[in-house]
């Protein structure tokens, strides 16, 4: 395994992250707590969750799968643990959104579920335009100075959500964001023009999520053409059809390069600079081995450069406003 720091921090994360939206949604616990000892087995110390994954079928359901890990397991000490606050967990109008209450609120109950003391990476789950940055900070402080999280992070911000969050955060003398969560992939690279400039120049880590475009990178057409089920059949007609000409560009070039589909799609995330970890889907334990793969064939430029033809950046390429100006 390959670790760094998460963004400007001196915390050391893996190169990739294992999410966990899927426990308690498509897999088990028993099947969950496999992921985790695989992921541990392989260098994986960093873990994502969210309080409403595994909502369909239980409270905090993957926190909770999480917490029983923990407590089975003992490996708490070795794992940077991230989770979310923002999305309701009930219909009850404060329990919701960031204001200090459910910021506090929500995070004691992410504590409960998760059977730990601390959260390492607190990430607000989306932006919250109605609260002020000067009552969310005064809250991610509240819960720094009792020792109930270590560092903050956003998910789905714009760019200049990130520079307005920081600038307040400046001003208390806090740290303020280490990491933005966003949806960032070969076929989804909006975040190039505003969200990773601005990450790159705050010292905020990206985390992106999708790697694989809900499967459609991950070999979708072979595994249609095969009759293989999975992730990549079951949103062919929205994620795949659309791009159906690029994927099948994109699968004869990775079998050019002798390489998987996913360990490619892993590999150009990791080759960006602003990004620290692509958060990973695991439904199984094997599901893990491709995407470590990634760490050991890097993309050569020329590589980029074809994939770039494939799948070309938003406008004229790189950040805003060059993008679409002169």
């Amino acid at each position: 395994m390959r670790y760094t720091r998460l963004g400007r921090t001196g915390l050391t994360v893996s190169r990739l992250c294992v999410g966990t939206m899927n426990f308690g949604w498509q897999i088990d616990e028993e099947q969950s707590h496999a992921i985790l000892d695989r992921a541990i087995e392989d260098g994986l110390n960093f873990v994502d969750t969210a309080n409403m994954y595994g909502r369909e079928t239980g409270d905090g359901l993957s926190e909770r799968f999480i917490g029983t890990w923990f407590r089975n397991s003992g490996h708490r000490d070795k794992v940077v643990l991230a989770t979310k606050v923002y999305a309701p967990m009930t219909e009850w109008p404060n329990d919701g959104g960031l204001s200090a209450r459910h910021i506090v609120a929500s995070c004691e109950a992410s504590l409960r579920r998760l059977r730990t003391d601390w959260i390492d990476l607190f990430q607000m789950h989306h932006i919250e335009r109605r609260t002020p940055w000067e009552e969310i900070w005064q809250a991610m402080q509240t819960l720094v100075s009792q020792g109930k999280i270590r560092y903050v992070g956003s998910s789905n911000f714009a760019g200049w959500h990130l520079a307005q969050a920081q600038a307040t955060a400046d001003r208390r003398h806090f740290l303020g964001l280490v990491s933005e969560q966003c949806k960032y992939n070969l076929l989804t690279r909006h975040a190039e023009m505003e969200v990773l400039p601005a990450a790159a120049e705050l010292g905020i880590g990206i985390l992106p999520y999708s790697p694989l475009h809900f499967g459609a990178l991950s070999g979708a057409l072979r595994k249609q053409r095969d009759g293989v089920p999975g992730r990549a059949v079951l949103h062919a007609p929205d994620r795949v059809e659309p791009h159906r000409a690029a994927i099948e560009q994109y699968e004869q070039l990775c079998a050019d390069l002798g390489q998987e589909p996913t360990t490619v799609a892993i590999a150009w995330l990791l080759s960006r600079p602003e990004v620290t970890a692509p958060i990973l889907g695991p439904r199984n334990p094997e599901q893990l081995a491709l995407p470590i793969a990634a760490l050991d064939h890097p993309i050569t430029e020329d590589t980029s450069a074809i994939l770039d033809g494939i799948f070309p950046p938003i406008g004229n390429g790189g950040p805003a406003p060059e993008a679409w100006a002169w």
